[in-house]
């Protein structure tokens, strides 16, 4: 007997610690892969010296990385899902820096395009696979788990801004292809040390009679984030540009103003996991909405340091949902883990994108950007609205 609980608890270990070198690597690789992604808000000023562009053309460039990084998820987790090849998370990394950062040393506007939708491709690759194996390991507490391998991501996309405004300034805009390597050395370890999770960790099936019916709060939920992300992705392009135009910023003061805001943002989501299991989902979401909306709104009205610092709480509310509405979903459908993983992480975020940003750069070219920016906080209130349709017992 004594014999048998050896071996059962060294059998433990090994899995445990299998899974806890997945979940690390992989909330690595989300923090790199989520850092470069993050770059073209403090590089868009350089992309439109250097070619000239409009803001109707810069918001372009922001819009097909948006598409080509988040609106295709979904595919990509099927791929991932049916063929259970670690090539999709191991190669994300190295793909991702080498040609987002590359883009900026592309000979013209349309080579810097295609190295954007190639770059977003590792973008895209990566996350619906490591969304679904990054705690797939782990035997308890899957959920404080995934919340760790969510906000490293966050907390890659809060430090791009400050992080490539300080390589550009110590070593200038034509190293920044070096700035890749970290990408490029993780997607070796990674391929080298990743296997996929046991069958039971997913499915290779889509279960549509599952996501039926569970459709309504899905929608809600889906919508949600779409709102969030209307507001979030937009101001992540543009906000360096709009801070350093139109409120007398320098690029060091808007980038690290950019960088406090996603920062908050980051920790928002901690707050707002450990909230959500005091008062349930729902209230974190309806509460999120709600509150966000006047303390941002207090930016665009306020002097400079009240100003950031409303923005900046603003923003830390706004993304109290990060977590909470992925892990919701995911304990709605757990069949289908990684399909609304992509939905909810991907493809939301990436639609919104692929609508506002363009959008924003042409409402910012016939007015301003303060209009087009501070206008976008219509959808956190509509959020509002929409949240309160959400089940009580959502997540419970």
């Amino acid at each position: 007997m004594a014999s048998q609980t050896t071996v059962a608890l060294e059998s433990w270990r090994t899995r445990f610690q299998a899974g806890m070198v997945t979940l690390v690597l992989l909330s690595v690789g989300h923090f790199i892969v989520d850092l470069y992604s993050g770059s073209l808000g403090v590089l868009q000023p350089f992309f439109v010296q250097k070619f000239g562009l409009s803001l109707t053309q810069a918001g372009v460039l922001g819009g097909v990385l948006v598409f080509s990084s988040s609106v295709t998820q979904p595919l990509y987790g099927y791929l991932s899902d049916r063929f259970r090849s670690r090539l999709f998370c191991g190669l994300g990394p190295a793909v991702a820096g080498v040609f987002i950062l590359g883009a900026l040393r592309a000979p013209s506007f349309a080579w810097a395009v295609a190295m954007m939708v190639a770059g977003g491709v590792g973008v895209s690759a990566f996350h619906p696979q490591a969304s679904s194996w990054a705690s797939a390991g782990m035997a308890s507490a899957k959920a404080r788990w995934m919340a760790v391998f969510i906000s490293a991501g966050t907390l890659g996309i809060a430090l791009a801004p400050a992080f490539f405004k300080e390589w550009i300034a110590r070593a200038g805009s034509e190293t920044i292809l070096w700035a890749a390597a970290p990408g490029v050395v993780l997607s070796m370890v990674t391929l080298a040390l990743v296997q996929a999770p046991e069958e039971g960790a997913g499915t290779r099936s889509f279960d549509w009679a599952a996501l039926k019916a569970v459709r309504r709060p899905l929608v809600i939920l889906y919508l949600g984030v779409f709102f969030r992300s209307a507001v979030q992705v937009t101001y992540s392009q543009f906000l360096v540009l709009y801070l350093s135009r139109e409120r007398g910023f320098t690029l060091h003061e808007a980038a690290y103003t950019l960088t406090l805001y996603l920062s908050a943002g980051a920790v928002g989501g901690f707050i707002g996991g450990h909230l959500s299991d005091r008062f349930g989902p729902k209230r974190v979401i309806v509460h999120s909405f709600l509150w966000s909306v006047p303390l941002m709104a207090l930016f665009y009205v306020s002097p400079t340091g009240l100003g950031v610092a409303a923005l900046v709480v603003g923003g830390l509310v706004l993304l109290f949902t990060i977590p909470v509405n992925v892990i919701v979903a995911q304990d709605l459908v757990p069949s289908q883990a990684a399909t609304v993983s992509a939905l909810l992480m991907g493809f939301a975020w990436g639609t919104a994108g692929m609508i506002f940003v363009p959008m924003t750069g042409w409402v910012a070219d016939r007015f301003s950007l303060h209009a087009a920016l501070s206008g976008l906080l219509i959808f956190p209130a509509l959020g509002f609205f929409l949240a309160r349709m959400l089940p009580e017992e959502l997540g419970r």
